[in-house]
């Protein structure tokens, strides 16, 4: 658990690092608007060639395919259980096992590898955007971006610190989890055998801990932010002034062409 990436943000000097930040998020959502548009009769053709211009966006952020892989380990248990759901679930089609009266279809293994597809894609992008930029020009980012609504009531500054707070603690809740569960195994604690009962109680001796250490930390961060003057509602200045350059606009427009690239293959067997 100590080595999952999801949510780290990694100081590196490249090309999508130095990239306008509102402009990364706006590719964030371009991008995921494509992995649920795509659909028809060749959709892993689709998400082939997004996967492959998102390795490509990867390694210009000199980031390594271990990493990414990494990203992915939280979403290891929900693919299993989403393969399990899809395999009873999922009754048409050709059978493609059968054990006695147990029968899995061939439409029980294409939904479910639609939906990893799917998933992996996302967490692709996600971590792509979270590794490359920093908490603060992700709040920036996002306030800017949120700052047209503030004519109807919107508070998007609160909003975007609330988000840029979420991301950036989810690699020091991961390791505090770690370090329970470390603390836990020392106590005779089993988290990987046992009966179901000890397995329950194991996760509760996880859960309670960690609760107790995240509202610490979130206590500690607001006293801190209160001390330094912090006010939310109040009119800021900022030190750091975002600034869109050519290349951030020609990032987004490949961005955007990678949607409708997408969306068409899916929908219209370009291929």
């Amino acid at each position: 658990m100590k080595n999952i990436a999801l949510g780290r943000y990694l100081p590196l000097d490249s090309f999508v690092h130095k990239l306008d930040p509102r402009m990364k998020i706006m590719s964030m959502l371009f991008l995921m608007v494509a992995v649920f548009l795509v659909g028809g009769d060749y959709p892993f053709v689709a998400y082939g060639v997004l996967f492959a211009f998102l390795i490509i966006c990867t390694l210009a952020a000199k980031l390594t395919i271990t990493y990414v892989i990494k990203s992915m380990k939280p979403m290891i248990f929900m693919m299993v259980f989403l393969t399990i759901i899809n395999i009873f679930a999922y009754k048409t089609g050709t059978v493609i096992i059968s054990i006695g009266s147990f029968k899995i279809y061939s439409d029980a293994i294409i939904n479910t590898l639609f939906i990893v597809f799917r998933l992996m894609l996302m967490i692709m992008i996600t971590t792509l955007l979270t590794a490359t930029t920093a908490p603060l020009d992700l709040t920036l980012g996002i306030e800017d971006l949120l700052s047209p609504f503030k004519k109807i009531g919107v508070p998007s500054h609160e909003i975007a610190m609330m988000i840029s707070i979420a991301l950036r603690f989810i690699p020091t809740l991961i390791e505090d989890t770690q370090r329970i569960m470390n603390a836990q195994a020392s106590r005779g604690v089993d988290f990987e055998e046992g009966k179901l009962k000890e397995k329950i109680l194991g996760i509760v001796s996880l859960i309670i801990p960690l609760f107790v250490s995240a509202y610490h930390r979130a206590e500690d961060l607001a006293d801190a932010m209160e001390a330094r003057g912090y006010s939310p509602g109040k009119k800021r200045t900022r030190y750091k002034q975002l600034k869109v350059m050519p290349k951030d606009v020609i990032a987004l427009g490949v961005s955007i062409s990678m949607c409708f690239i997408v969306f068409y293959i899916g929908r219209y067997n370009a291929f």
